[in-house]
């Protein structure tokens, strides 16, 4: 299968990541990041920048029922299984509206799940209905393939390194399960922006953490590729998949944009 993109340690494939992940060697990949379609957009509304707008994202993003959305899971979780070292790990993001889903498929597929992590949002936007609390952190799952498998952990970097913005981690204390980590700069957006865009500063840490040097990390449902930027910045390789030709050059424009001086990587 051809690439949509592909320069030195970056792959992109527009398409289907079912269809892709076929196409990739078997246990070949350290670690995978997914950040899947939370099946949000039902013509609910949300609070953006102190106006009022719709939380639709798009068709891949449509709730098809409990049952399609539960089997959508279940396949990409499988797909991404199989392209997995033993030893490695999967991170996994969401809401209530499709964590406990992809947390009991973890289990049942085989999975150990190491931790989840509560990412905490300082700056979250506001409950527009005043019927519930207000959402303010999605949940990241952390699970390893193979439960006899030797992990990869630095601990001491997690618990020793400066960590800016998250007032909940103390210096020289073991990293918990609660991160605060405040939503994507304007920076970060320069480019253009994805409705669901992961900041920088999440990735780093879950890549820091759980990688090392010159591994391969795979984002199934790539987006604008926060996940391989830090990749890159961070020298390991990436691939990354997505069914949308203008969030992959959005990418393409992010990696672009990290050595412009260096001919070979452009």
């Amino acid at each position: 299968m051809s690439p949509y993109y592909q320069k030195q340690n970056a792959t992109l494939f527009q398409g289907n990541c079912l269809d892709v992940l076929k196409h990739l060697d078997p246990e070949s990949v350290d670690m995978v990041f997914a950040d899947p379609p939370y099946r949000l957009s039902n013509n609910g509304i949300s609070c953006q920048n102190g106006r009022v707008v719709s939380v639709n994202k798009g068709a891949w993003d449509k709730s098809e029922g409990v049952e399609k959305d539960f089997h959508f899971h279940e396949q990409w979780i499988r797909a991404c299984q199989k392209v997995l070292k033993p030893q490695g790990t999967i991170w996994i993001s969401g809401t209530y509206h499709s964590i406990y889903a992809c947390g009991f498929l973890l289990q049942r597929l085989g999975f150990k799940i190491l931790n989840d992590i509560c990412w905490f949002k300082p700056n979250a936007a506001p409950n527009m209905g005043c019927r519930c609390f207000t959402a303010s952190h999605e949940t990241l799952l952390w699970a390893k393939k193979d439960p006899k498998a030797k992990h990869i952990f630095h601990y001491d970097l997690m618990k020793n390194n400066v960590w800016p913005g998250d007032d909940i981690k103390k210096h020289n204390k073991q990293m918990r399960s609660v991160w605060q980590i405040s939503t994507p700069k304007k920076s970060e957006k320069t480019f253009g922006k994805h409705p669901t865009q992961k900041p920088l500063a999440l990735l780093k840490r879950i890549i820091l953490a759980s990688t090392n040097k010159g591994d391969l990390i795979l984002d199934p449902f790539t987006g604008s590729s926060t996940t391989g930027v830090i990749a890159l910045e961070l020298e390991r390789s990436f691939v990354g998949i997505d069914v949308n030709r203008d969030y992959l050059d959005l990418s393409i424009k992010r990696f672009e944009h990290l050595h412009p001086q260096h001919e070979s990587f452009l």
